[in-house]
């Protein structure tokens, strides 16, 4: 019997994260969530209490990880795959997990008590 490969295994990690993702996503399509709950499910996908720093800040990290390898094993190590995601990795957690916050805050600005 071969094993997995650790694309085989990443993809299925993928899956099992996209299948997670789609239920947020039909949790967020009902027609009973209000300004709270919204604001609550975003601070959820920004500061997770089981991942720290949330969504955004795991996604960032594993961006930083390939990023960190694409460092070791790019040819002339001139930085043409690993600053594109570092700069990924900053987005997320600099722009979009920001932007994630002034939503939320927007929505129910007393959201740290929700």
């Amino acid at each position: 019997m071969t094993g997995r490969t650790r694309l085989d295994r990443v993809r299925a990690s993928l899956g099992i994260a996209q299948l997670a993702l789609q239920q947020v996503q039909d949790d967020l399509n009902v027609d009973d969530v209000d300004a709270r709950e919204l604001a609550a499910i975003l601070h959820e996908l920004q500061e997770d209490v089981d991942v720290p720093g949330g969504l955004f800040s795991m996604l960032a990290q594993l961006v930083t990880t390939a990023a960190r390898r694409a460092e070791q094993i790019e040819p002339d190590r001139d930085g043409d795959a690993s600053c594109p995601l570092h700069e990924a990795a900053a987005l997320l957690t600099d722009d979009a997990g920001q932007r994630l916050i002034w939503a939320a805050r927007s929505l129910h600005p007393q959201g740290d008590d929700v």
